[in-house]
C-alpha cells in the first residue's frame, strides 16, 4: 500500500502497555532514539504488535513541531534530535527536512517560525511529536 505520509522510520517495539481502550507502544528507532505511539488496543491486537515486533513509525509532516533544543515541562514525550538538511519556503508555509539517526523527518511549519527560530541548513533541532499523532505499520 502506498501512503502520502512521508515520515516513516523503522524500529523495534520495546514495550506495550495496554489500557481499557488505548495502549502506548514504545519503539526503539533504528538510530537508537525512542518514540512512543498511543494507539487503540484493537490496533495492537489486529496488527499483532508485541515486544520485539518490527514496525514503522508514521507521522504526518503537519504533526511535527520543531524546537532549537530539548524542551522541559512539556507533555510531548517524543523529542527526537536532528539536523536540518533542507528548507523549502512558500508564501506562508515551509517544509523543513531533518536528518535524525536512522532516518529523516519532514516538518510542515510556518515560514514565520523558520525565520523566528533562525533555522538554516545545518541547524540542530529537536522534532516534537505527540504520541497520539504517531501511527504504526507492520
Amino acid at each position: 500500500m502506498s501512503l502520502s505520509i512521508r515520515n516513516q522510520i523503522a524500529g523495534t517495539v520495546t514495550a506495550v502497555t495496554a489500557g481499557e481502550a488505548m495502549a502506548t507502544v514504545k519503539v526503539r528507532l533504528q538510530g537508537g532514539q525512542d518514540i512512543t505511539a498511543a494507539i487503540t488496543v484493537d490496533a495492537v491486537k489486529d496488527l499483532g504488535i508485541a515486544e520485539g515486533s518490527a514496525v514503522k513509525a508514521l507521522v504526518k509532516s503537519t504533526e511535527v513541531a520543531l524546537a532549537t533544543g530539548p524542551v522541559e515541562g512539556l507533555s510531548i514525550r517524543n523529542q527526537i534530535a536532528g539536523t536540518v538538511t533542507d528548507i523549502a519556503s512558500g508564501g506562508a508555509m515551509s517544509s523543513v527536512k531533518v536528518d535524525v539517526e536512522g532516518g529523516a523527518l519532514t516538518a510542515a511549519i510556518t515560514k514565520d517560525a523558520v525565520e523566528d527560530l533562525g533555522l538554516a541548513v545545518g541547524s540542530s533541532v529537536v522534532a516534537l511529536i505527540k504520541s497520539t499523532e504517531v501511527s504504526l505499520s507492520v
